[in-house]
């Protein structure tokens, strides 16, 4: 049997059918929309915003915001059509099991975990710095020893596990109970951004527009149209998270209806209130207010501008009090984060382990509470690992590599369904294919491909050490396998691991070279050390497995 060899859609069906053993079904399209909005909307509307306009486009923010959204709603579209066709648990790794076989869905499923698990990781470190800000203004003062891990001058990072552990033990009692939760927190993030658009729009100063686009600097992406273009890649990932909702499909009462509302809706909505937003904090002060700002500084700033001028010709906050708001509502947008992302890393490695590419512990079901919670715990245990000791910004940027290369892969996967099977029901169609998936394809490769030559980097590591794991055990116990580590396809797969490591080479000594002149560079040693590991481990599984199973 090949390495792509892709899943029967009649045996995906079947497993969506399954209501005895399989995942509880308790999620309406109210619970899915929040389920998005609560992945979606975190601090990145608070901070990203502010800096986006201040270093790239101005007051034409909002068209950035525009801009990414169409990106996003290209993928979106691709997802909203597999998730009602193939409403099973596993989000973009399902997907490519059914369209581009076994071998490219373990690479996308491996992948989804730096966007779901090393994302979680990334978040709940940024929530512990919140809550640090929070408790101070009201005089309380953590230990900095334990508020930080080691690469930042303390020793364990304890409100971070904190969240993690609690957003992963409301996660084990339940789905339904967890989207409850989920769904108070997103009322009270949501209602905190719609009082500062609505108290901010009569503060807005029209002056503060002019220019709209301002012009360009004469460096490509510091304003005017390259600046509009250069923000959108950034605020584009203010807008990750809603195809987490596909990772529920499997958990929806009505799949077919109910997760096209969910996915695009809850992108539709925050889409709205981004544009919005946006639009009220750059009205009260001039973009330029916001340079040299970062976490909720620029939010902060805006509210500062939203008052009267004294006697002293200074502007005077009318509600101070917002500012702690914003802070409680950043808390809470980052804990529905946490929670959205460690459901879906469990649900995609839950869907990987009923294929048996993953050992049968990620897929146990707790006979009562019926959710992975042997899955729940694993993760809990590995991404409090990461948030307690190292710095988010050694895994921040790989959430969004991942993340896009996952979009990508949704979209093509959009149009090689359509080729081979065009006759399978689908409850929902992305509309001009292939002209959607096609654009959605673009937008996403666009970006990765300007984002910094070390993310390159770690992705390619990543994805490596994946390609171990499942040459080694994923290919020998796979359901749809033939039990042998040498199946047909084989040579490919050593083949790409090979390419891949060649790749890493020359990635490794591109970021090198790009280094000031003495630089020691670790993750140059390290990259060059795992390549040529890999060249060898590749090469001789090359050699000796001259002969593939049929």
């Amino acid at each position: 049997m090949s390495l792509f060899v892709k899943k029967p859609m009649n045996v995906l069906m079947a497993e969506a059918a399954d209501t005895e053993k399989g995942l509880k079904k308790t999620l309406g399209a109210r619970s899915l929309v929040a389920l998005g909005i609560g992945a979606i909307i975190g601090a990145g509307l608070f901070s990203i915003t502010g800096g986006a306009a201040a270093n790239q486009a101005g007051p034409a923010i909002t068209i950035s915001f525009i801009v990414a959204a169409l990106g996003c709603a290209f993928a979106g579209l691709c997802y909203a059509e597999f998730a009602s066709m193939i409403p099973v648990a596993g989000s973009a790794y399902t997907y490519s099991y059914a369209t581009m076989g076994e071998f490219i869905a373990w690479i996308i499923g491996w992948d989804l975990v730096l966007e779901y698990a090393v994302g979680a990781a990334t978040v709940g470190i940024s929530w512990s710095r919140y809550l640090v800000k929070f408790l101070e203004s009201f005089g309380y003062h953590l230990d900095h020893r334990f508020t930080v891990g080691p690469w930042d001058g303390g020793i364990i990072n304890l409100p971070a596990v904190f969240i993690i552990v609690l957003m992963s033990l409301l996660l084990i009692r339940g789905t339904s109970e967890s989207a409850k939760v989920n769904a108070v927190i997103v009322g009270v993030k949501v209602l905190v951004v719609i009082i500062f658009i609505a108290l901010g729009w009569g503060y807005i100063n029209t002056a503060n527009y002019t220019p709209y686009i301002p012009e360009n600097t004469g460096t490509f992406g510091q304003f005017g149209f390259s600046g509009i273009i250069r923000a959108a890649a950034i605020v584009f990932f203010a807008y990750i998270g809603f195809d987490a909702v596909s990772t529920a499909a499997q958990e929806a009462k009505n799949p077919k209806k109910d997760m096209p509302i969910g996915i695009l809706g809850s992108l539709a909505i925050c889409t709205v209130l981004y544009i919005l937003f946006a639009h009220v904090m750059t009205g009260v002060t001039s973009y330029k207010s916001f340079q040299g700002q970062d976490g909720i500084a620029p939010v902060a700033v805006a509210i500062e501008h939203m008052g009267k001028v004294g006697a002293d010709g200074l502007v005077h906050a009318d509600y101070p009090w917002l500012n702690k708001a914003i802070i409680i509502a950043i808390l809470g947008g980052y804990a529905s984060v946490i929670l959205v992302m460690l459901m879906g890393q469990s649900r995609v490695f839950y869907s990987m382990s009923k294929d048996g590419l993953l050992p049968k512990v990620f897929s146990a079901v707790h006979p009562k509470f019926r959710t992975p919670s042997k899955n729940n715990l694993l993760f809990m245990l590995f991404v409090s690992l990461f948030a307690a000791f190292v710095p988010a910004r050694v895994v921040g940027e790989m959430t969004s590599i991942g993340t896009l290369f996952a979009f990508i892969l949704v979209c093509v996967g959009v149009i090689v369904l359509r080729k081979a099977q065009p006759d399978l029901p689908r409850a929902f169609k992305t509309p001009l294919v292939p002209l959607i998936p096609l654009l959605g394809v673009a937008t996403c490769l666009f970006m990765m491909v300007f984002l910094p030559a070390d993310t390159w980097i770690r992705l390619i590591v990543w994805m490596l050490i994946g390609f171990d794991i499942y040459l080694f055990y994923g290919a020998k116990y796979s359901i749809l396998g033939d039990g042998t580590t040498n199946r047909k396809g084989t040579r490919i797969a050593n083949i790409t691991g090979i390419i891949l490591s060649l790749i890493l080479v020359a990635v490794a000594y591109l970021h090198n070279s790009s280094l000031p002149a003495g630089t020691e560079d670790e993750l140059f040693h390290i990259s060059l050390g795992i390549a040529i590991l890999h060249l060898l481990l590749f090469g001789y599984k090359l050699a000796t497995n001259k002969k593939e199973t049929a």
